[in-house]
């Protein structure tokens, strides 16, 4: 099946080419596993969103009617990724916000990627970026629309055994995935890496950091990364995916990962469906 959208309420495909999320991708996006009528990670997205909408000042929306069109686009569906877009809506040229802001609320539903149960238990491939991720205080850590460093990463490489990139700062500090969050079990300390200069903090990654404490988050060298005994990936639609190697290296999958699929199990996800 095709993705069921919903525009501002209504059963269309198409915004207009006014909207500021389209002219200059003023706005956010978040991406929620659901499980038949249920999404385990809900209160985080909202969180997140409730957030950015803040910090790019427009107003956010009414959290009830998302979840209302969020059932709605994946009725009947065992399993779906909803993408809830929200842009600062229509205005004229030029960089200047409305004066009063109408925001646009795009809510899809798509079938999960797919993934098999091998992926998770033997890990993911990895290469290492080339391209370096511009440091930007004012909007690191949110879900923003420009994801242009994430395409032109991920278009490095068409190897299908090859699931992910690592991105670096300019300064070479490891930040994430093209797509993920990463961690690393570094001289037996759990560690991943600061989202304060740029980088998604994604909503798996806050809850792998609430149930693993002791985990530090802080700077990764990319050397570090290499010498690591354990790495995996967090996702709030893919789940948790140990890493089998990065280039050269090899790792195995470790106990950490272990722990925080059954965890993802729990919560009601599926490891076989990319929960």
């Amino acid at each position: 099946m095709g993705a069921r959208v919903l525009v501002d309420g209504a059963a269309v495909e198409q915004v207009s080419a006014l909207d500021r999320g389209l002219a200059y991708g003023d706005g956010l996006f978040e991406s929620i596993r659901l499980v038949g009528a249920v999404a385990p990670l809900w209160s985080r997205h909202m969180r997140r969103l409730d957030e950015g909408c803040r910090r790019l000042r427009m107003p956010a929306p009414d959290a009830g009617r998302l979840w209302h069109e969020a059932l709605q686009v994946s009725h009947d569906m065992a399993q779906s990724v909803v993408r809830i877009t929200v842009t600062r809506g229509l205005g004229q040229r030029g960089y200047a916000p409305p004066a009063v802001t109408e925001p646009t609320r795009i809510v899809a539903a798509f079938a999960p990627p797919p993934a098999s149960a091998d992926v998770y238990l033997h890990g993911v491939r990895m290469r290492l970026c080339s391209l370096r991720l511009a440091e930007q205080p004012l909007l690191a850590g949110m879900k923003h629309l420009n994801r242009l460093e994430q395409v032109l990463a991920r278009a490095e490489w068409d190897d299908p055994a090859i699931a992910e990139g690592v991105l670096c700062d300019g300064r070479g500090r490891v930040i994430s995935a093209t797509m993920a969050n990463l961690f690393a079990v570094v001289d037996g300390q759990l560690l991943t890496p600061a989202l304060d200069r740029c980088g998604v903090a994604g909503v798996a990654r806050a809850e792998v950091l609430s149930v693993l404490p002791q985990a530090r988050v802080g700077e990764l060298m990319l050397d570090a990364l290499l010498r690591a005994t354990e790495v995996f990936l967090s996702s709030s639609v893919r789940g948790i995916l140990p890493v089998q190697s990065l280039a050269e290296r090899v790792y195995e999958p470790g106990a950490l990962s272990r722990q925080l699929q059954q965890h993802w199990r729990k919560l009601g996800f599926s490891m076989e469906h990319g929960g």
